[in-house]
């Protein structure tokens, strides 16, 4: 494709076109077919893997220079076994059930007609992200699986990363004799080309961004096309008056400092003040080892060591680093009143041994993941069995929570006859 000679207008229009057709050819394509490519996407990756950490190199180098974070340059930087783990995610992919063609009989109506609904690929999907190479390798597999051609625009922080993975994945598609436009690398992070591609409707079904807020804001407000969210990840742990303390301490630990700059990680920590004493003195000196900057309500701020107060409406940052936000709480409804004002809805924790207050926990609480004694660091789509996700939608249409593979599929109704005609 000869991008220098398009307008932004023109190019946008082109990838769209391409990809609804490579996504015709791959709509039908054999669960058997599409396993063999998959499995020569992920050898293909291996084989790359001292091309890629070369590219990621230069990309980590260019972020250092322009500044980016100390969470951005975590989600960008690969190694060996990161590259590693995206080959075997798509394994992982080859080994779950193909939900495409998957049907069952909603009802046999009273003149004999039989009903089914059968799922089928949602068609092109337009993936926008920024500093995540691993994005590329993790939606082009899932897409393909599903039956779906995906359009990946990556932000400028990790293109050169991307190109370099989706290249590999080309070489498989290309031996298998389909359209290397099933999986499309936008060639450019230029803004003005992603805001004509939010205007192709007629050939994009779903766009899906993961990144900042700046950027989720933008894609909402700009696209004609539907959108599902990947929003801010306010994760928060509520250790119960019934919590085991030393369980409560140690998903606190792994929440918090396993992995700062992912949208799973914790930024809240509540305590029922029954057990505020004992679990907040541990607390400090653990996260205090972990060299954990704090936030803490006046009723906390007593235990920490140089602890930041915070009022009881400043709560709800992402932090993705080393610091949290605590806050003591009267009792079970306080602490669910604070999450329900605070959450961004991604994942929120219960640790407690009381099986009654989990359940009306679960029950109160509609975060796209809502957990019981144990790790948000778990709210992946890879560690709950999706194989790697497509992203943790926070929107609550079509899909909720981690995206896997029936979350990129559809139904429809399937009706089946005699001959018979409506009187």
């Amino acid at each position: 494709m000869n991008h220098s000679a398009q307008t932004n207008t023109e190019l946008a229009k082109t990838i769209g076109e391409r990809a609804a057709k490579a996504a015709r050819a791959i709509a039908t394509l054999s669960t058997d077919a599409k396993n063999k490519v998959l499995q020569q996407m992920a050898d293909a990756i291996r084989t790359h893997t001292p091309a890629i950490l070369e590219a990621n190199k230069k990309d980590l180098e260019a972020g250092k220079a322009k500044g980016l974070d100390d969470a951005m340059m975590d989600r960008l930087a690969l190694d060996a076994t990161r590259v590693e783990d995206m080959a075997s995610a798509i394994e992982e992919i080859i080994a779950l059930p193909d939900p495409v063609g998957e049907s069952y009989l909603l009802e046999e109506r009273p003149n004999g007609m039989r009903v089914d609904k059968m799922r089928i690929p949602l068609g092109v999907i337009c993936m926008i992200y920024e500093a995540r190479p691993n994005v590329t390798a993790d939606a082009g597999a899932l897409c393909f699986k599903s039956g779906n051609a995906v359009i990946l625009r990556c932000g400028r922080e990790a293109i050169g990363t991307s190109k370099v993975i989706a290249d590999a994945m080309h070489e498989a598609i290309a031996a298998s004799g389909l359209p290397k436009d099933v999986v499309t690398v936008v060639p450019t992070p230029d803004r003005d080309l992603m805001a004509e591609l939010l205007k192709q409707r007629d050939t994009i079904d779903l766009v899906i961004p993961r990144g900042g807020e700046g950027l989720i804001h933008y894609v909402s407000d700009n696209s004609k096309i539907p959108v599902i969210q990947h929003y801010k990840g306010v994760c928060h742990l509520y250790v119960d008056k019934d919590a085991d303390l030393e369980k409560a301490l140690q998903l606190l630990l792994n929440g918090k400092t396993q992995r700062t700059g992912v949208c799973n990680a914790l930024e809240g920590l509540l305590v029922h003040e029954s057990v505020a004493n004992e679990f907040l003195s541990k607390a400090a000196a653990a996260l205090a080892e972990k060299q954990v900057k704090v936030h803490a309500c006046q009723r906390s701020i007593e235990h920490f060591d140089g602890a930041h107060p915070i009022a009881d409406d400043a709560f709800g940052e992402e932090y993705l680093a080393l610091e949290i936000a605590v806050r003591t709480v009267r009792d079970y409804d306080q602490a669910i009143e604070h999450l329900q004002t605070f959450s961004s809805g991604h994942t929120d924790v219960i640790c407690t041994e009381n099986e009654a207050t989990a359940r009306r926990f679960i029950a109160d609480i509609d975060s796209a993941v809502t957990m019981w004694n144990t790790s948000s660091r778990f709210s992946d789509g890879g560690q709950l069995g999706l194989g790697a996700e497509i992203g943790i939608s926070t929107s609550k249409l079509h899909a909720y929570g981690p995206m896997g593979l029936q979350s990129l599929t559809t139904e429809k109704f399937v009706v089946t006859g005699t001959g018979q005609v409506r009187p």
